[in-house]
């Protein structure tokens, strides 16, 4: 089996599929990766470490694409790529499926075996596989260092002999894997943090990183099984955000992490909130790339309202690719490796297996997943 690792085609990414250590692993099982060359300099991963690992260094995208079985990456194909791949090649990366049907389409013309990164189900069994997971733990930790950098206070307490400088103050909105994150990056770094998330399970959570849990009586909510919110009804929402904005005017920073994978971000942050906040306070969107919770947010781009920052960046891990790349790189690995059959060195594709059946977007010539058919895509 021949493992390719290209460079990423995407504009701005930084990241790579598998780093070195990870390449050495899989050569050690019996595959034969083959990297495009500087695939990962951008993530500090030397053409040099990847040949020390074993990989079979190429400059030839094209050839690395048409003669390999199993393509890894970190974003979605350009559909010039879909064209180069042969017939049956398994390709792993993150898909966006639910928005990009046009890839999605391509790719179940080219019949190739697609799997999307971002279904991996959230059970004990894949949390390996989790990437984001793992990647928007990277996440919430910038967020908290761009805002940080962006705001002109610093964050902790100081005493000095000119007298105590009082600690910022953070809000952080939706305490899943990229809030608690914020909201620990934020405690180390001295500020003081309040926190919401409309789960009341999530409480607990909050407070056991040392931030006050923002207590809002929305009445009856949910979580969904995979421990994501559900969508509220109206007078929740309007009761939520009245609540939000006494809170957002007594804030230094602002961090809204609200996500819903497959569908646009919810508003969370309106216009009127941002004018009631204190110029110099700073806003960081972290859903910005998926329609945004701040209303003139703006991907990768900062917006100055009523001398508010609104902090838009589409790409937040990124910003730390070499562990981003790590993180990414070990989740392809444990994915690949547990599909690897050990006598034939090729990978097994038990279209039985719930992480297969979760995850495989398209597969001979058709669109197999569930969820996306019930989308209405294939």
């Amino acid at each position: 089996m021949r493992i390719g690792v290209p460079k990423e085609s995407t504009d701005g990414e930084n990241r790579i599929s598998l780093i070195p250590d990870d390449v050495a692993k899989l050569v050690r099982m019996g595959a034969e990766v083959a990297v495009e060359t500087k695939a990962g300099a951008s993530s500090w991963f030397s053409d040099e470490d990847y040949s020390d690992a074993g990989a079979v260094l190429t400059a030839d995208a094209n050839e690395l694409l048409s003669g390999s079985d199993v393509i890894v990456r970190v974003r979605k194909p350009l559909p010039g790529d879909i064209g180069l791949l042969k017939k049956g090649t398994i390709h792993i990366s993150l898909l966006d499926p639910f928005l990009s049907p046009e890839t999605i389409k391509q790719l179940a013309e080219a019949e190739i075996s697609a799997f999307s990164m971002e279904m991996i189900p959230r059970t004990t069994y894949a949390q390996k596989m989790d990437v984001l997971s793992s990647q928007a733990n990277l996440a919430g930790y910038v967020s908290v260092i761009l805002a940080a950098a962006k705001l002109k206070k610093i964050l902790p307490m100081m005493m000095t002999p000119a007298g105590t400088i009082k600690p910022s103050r953070v809000f952080v909105l939706g305490a899943g894997v990229a809030g608690l994150q914020a909201i620990a990056t934020a405690k180390r770094l001295g500020a003081r943090v309040d926190a919401f998330d409309i789960r009341p399970e999530a409480a607990e959570q909050i407070e056991s990183l040392g931030a006050k849990a923002v207590k809002i009586d929305l009445g009856e909510t949910e979580s969904t099984k995979d421990g994501y919110a559900k969508e509220i009804t109206e007078e929740q929402k309007q009761k939520q955000k009245e609540e939000m904005a006494k809170v957002c005017a007594k804030a230094d920073i602002v961090i809204t992490t609200a996500q819903v994978f497959g569908r646009k971000a919810p508003r969370l942050v309106d216009n009127a909130m941002i004018v009631a906040m204190r110029p110099g306070s700073v806003i960081v969107d972290m859903a910005v790339a998926t329609g945004g919770n701040v209303e003139g947010s703006r991907p990768d781009e900062d917006v100055v309202n009523n001398g508010v920052t609104i902090m838009g960046l589409s790409n937040m891990p990124g910003c730390v690719a070499t562990n981003a790349s790590q993180m990414y790189s070990a989740n392809v690995f444990n994915f690949v490796s547990e599909f690897l059959d050990e006598e034939t060195k090729s990978f097994k594709l038990d279209l039985e297996n719930e992480i297969i059946k979760a995850t495989l977007i398209t597969h001979e010539g058709a669109v197999v997943n569930e969820r996306i058919l019930k989308s209405g895509q294939g």
